[in-house]
């Protein structure tokens, strides 16, 4: 072993008397519930989508929480944290980014892990891990049921006040060839879960002191906001609709408080999930707003879609009337004056004002042009995907708006330039504009649109609308993010996500018509 630590590979002719290293680790162990029937079901398939949810969310995910992936199976990891707080956090990220994935799919076709967390000593060796630490974290996610996490006691004893969630004892477990029985714990990351739990009044439920009162307001506010529209008071419903009308100031860019108006709040669209609308702060609580920088597109006919994949097809011709969209995604300074009105009920990713805004969900985006549309007097909304499509392209119909070759400087994505930061996105405007004049149209971070996932082009609108139905329960990502391959960066490149989940990519742009 060198002075830094590392573990060297064993040589012919060198003494291999020494002891592999021991450390107390957090360790994570998971796999795929029902992996052998998927790959009944669809086996080039299954296999492709193990391979890029790996690639897309649990490595980074791994990364994001400081750990280190040990290996991988045919359809599952293990992973070591320096921290079970940062162990959990990973596992939960994990399984909220799968039930995004799996929400516009058949029942049937849903792929969801098991996962294990203990916190033990281990053996460290180069390529993997050792001991009972690990063969805890296996049993874990064994008995664990899909979509779940299970926790050890030891784990529960670090974390139990440091994380916004809940914990529903188990009781002790006895596992196979683990000599002692283990006190198991399942995590509640969401309000549905706690409530689920609750229900059965069979195993007591044990939250984190800072949990009993962030539940309501973090992983379920979406929940709360939708009961309180429904069931408020008279008064709460009128000073729903008293909101203050602010005049737009001589500067494109800002906003000035002016006399407050009534108003009413905008309409939700036909289809899609009510959304809270929650008053702005009086004008003496608000700064100027800094309102996005439009750039005017006069529409026309363009071809959508491609043959890259299936959900691309088929190819079909799309009208574009005239509309407007931000010259750059919603910054963080833009979201957080949108906080500080009490308007945007959602967090910032990241300490950089200038960095697009992330951990959005498809339902925050609404908050805030709402919210928007209310103090500009100007009506702000989510770009159609055939809008956003037919922007991203501009003007071009090769592979990207620059040409059909990845080229340095154009787009910020894991493989798009040398310098890549696996942490965070770079500043808006980082990279060159499309012909049309607008910035990260592709990489940057990955951009809520107005429509409902379709898994595909069969019976899209031709219009430039967006495609509504019935459940809405995902909506559609374009652009790719900042560590996403550049196959996403591709005008045409589409992705899904749950309506009311949050992402460290997820981020967005506005709209207007015209």
């Amino acid at each position: 072993m060198t002075k830094s630590g590392e573990v060297h590979p064993i040589r012919p002719g060198v003494d291999t008397s020494y002891e592999a290293p021991r450390r107390l680790a957090a360790i994570l162990a998971a796999d795929i519930a029902g992996y052998s029937r998927l790959m009944t079901l669809d086996e080039e398939g299954t296999h492709a989508r193990v391979k890029r949810y790996r690639r897309e969310l649990v490595e980074p995910a791994i990364v994001e929480h400081h750990g280190r992936l040990i290996k991988t199976t045919g359809d599952g990891f293990l992973a070591m944290f320096d921290s079970p707080v940062e162990a959990v956090r990973c596992a939960i990220v994990i399984q909220q980014s799968m039930v995004g994935r799996n929400a516009a799919l058949p029942r049937d076709q849903w792929m969801q892990y098991r996962i294990g967390v203990n916190l033990g000593d281990v053996i460290v060796e180069p390529d993997d891990i050792y001991g009972d630490g690990v063969n805890i974290a296996a049993r874990l996610e064994g008995i664990a049921k899909p979509g779940d996490v299970f926790i050890s006691g030891g784990v529960y004893e670090q974390i139990k006040n440091k994380l916004v969630c809940g914990y529903q004892l188990l009781g002790n477990r006895k596992v196979k060839n683990i000599t002692e029985p283990i006190s198991v714990y399942r995590v509640l990351p969401d309000y549905a879960t706690l409530v689920k739990a609750r229900s059965g009044r069979t195993l007591a439920i044990i939250l984190g002191v800072s949990a009993l009162a962030s539940l309501a307001v973090a992983p379920a506010a979406w929940y709360f906001a939708s009961q309180k529209k429904q069931s408020a008071a008279p008064q709460e419903q009128a000073a729903a609709q008293t909101a203050s009308k602010l005049e737009s100031a001589a500067a494109p860019q800002t906003v000035s408080p002016s006399k407050p108006e009534a108003t009413s709040a905008s309409p939700a669209l036909p289809g899609t999930p009510q959304v809270a609308v929650i008053p702005p702060a009086p004008p003496s609580a608000l700064q100027p707003i800094v309102e996005p920088e439009m750039v005017t597109l006069l529409g026309g006919k363009f071809a959508m879609g491609s043959n890259n994949d299936p959900s691309e097809r088929p190819i079909h011709q799309v009208d574009i009337k005239p509309f407007a969209l931000s010259k750059f995604p919603i910054t963080v300074r833009q979201w957080k004056q949108c906080v500080a009105a009490n308007a945007c009920a959602g967090g910032v990713t990241g300490d950089d004002d200038d960095a697009p805004v992330t951990n959005v969900s498809w339902s925050d985006a609404q908050q805030f042009t709402e919210w928007l549309s209310q103090v500009t007097q100007k009506q702000y909304r989510l770009p159609s995907e055939a809008e956003w499509e037919y922007a991203a392209r501009g003007g071009a119909a090769t592979k990207y708006w620059w040409g059909d070759q990845l080229q340095p400087g154009m787009a910020n994505c894991n493989g798009c330039n040398e310098a890549y930061d696996a942490m965070k996105p770079t500043k808006v405007g980082s990279f060159k504009p499309n012909p049309f004049g607008l910035y990260d149209m592709g990489g940057g971070v990955d951009q809520w649109v107005a429509d409902c996932w379709h898994r595909n082009y069969q019976g899209a609108p031709v219009d430039g609308s967006p495609w509504l139905g019935a459940d809405c329960s995902s909506h559609v990502l374009r652009s790719g993010s900042w560590r996403s391959d550049p196959n996403y960066v591709r005008p045409s490149s589409r992705n899904y996500y749950d309506t009311n989940a949050r992402n460290q990519t997820l981020g967005f742009r506005v709209a207007q018509s015209l």
